[in-house]
């Protein structure tokens, strides 16, 4: 799969003239949707604290003394104030500290994560953006940019080979656009966003683990 990279010179698209060869071993499989559902549970569950907890009856304050006898009186038995029948008494069978993560093994997350980005090749929803160098964080140089990438106002994804502090800093007040690693890259990020925006060095990294592999 051949994708044409941009260059954006005075927020005008332009195309380079140079081509990014996308593997399609990872472009172009079959997406397997179950994987895709599993991946994002995994996800949004790792980041759930899952800290809730209530106090049992062996927990609130309250005599632990028998309030009556436990015949003789006509009425039903009873035991002490701390009974969850009691206002201030413990709760019966209420949540209790535990993580909502599940195990997957690495190979449904690999495969997860290429039939995410095949929804995207299969949708058109790749860009190929020449290497962006930024002396400084600016914020409106690089909106203009994807202005002229025509995807102002979707939600868009921007792979980075490697970290870049000012092109983080530009796109952190973007409200619509998120950046992260190409070793960072995830199933839900990737369904998430509407456009991935993938650099050139990002895209021939691709193809070189696809060669080693």
């Amino acid at each position: 799969m051949k994708k044409d990279a941009s260059r954006c010179n005075k927020y005008r698209r332009k195309k380079t003239g140079r081509t990014i060869e996308l593997p399609e071993e990872i472009f172009g499989i079959e997406p397997n949707d179950h994987v895709i559902y599993l991946a994002v549970k995994q996800y949004l569950g790792a980041q759930r604290q899952g800290t809730h907890k209530v106090k049992t009856r062996m927990e609130v304050h309250g005599s632990s003394k028998k309030l009556h006898k436990q015949k003789g009186t006509g009425g039903a038995r009873k035991g002490n104030l701390r009974n969850p029948l009691y206002k201030g008494g413990g709760t019966i069978f209420g949540p209790k500290p535990h993580t909502y993560d599940i195990k997957l093994n690495r190979k449904v997350k690999d495969l997860a994560k290429m039939s995410a980005l095949a929804y995207k090749a299969k949708e058109n929803a790749i860009v190929v953006l020449e290497d962006v160098n930024m002396d400084a964080p600016k914020t409106r140089q690089f909106t203009g940019i994807l202005k002229s990438l025509n995807i102002t106002g979707k939600k868009a994804l921007v792979v980075l080979p490697e970290y870049n502090d000012n092109v983080y800093l530009s796109l952190r007040n973007v409200p619509s656009v998120c950046t992260t690693l190409l070793s960072d890259l995830n199933t839900y990020d990737i369904m998430n966003a509407n456009v991935l925006v993938i650099t050139e060095n990002a895209a021939k990294i691709f193809s070189e683990e696809n060669v080693e592999a």
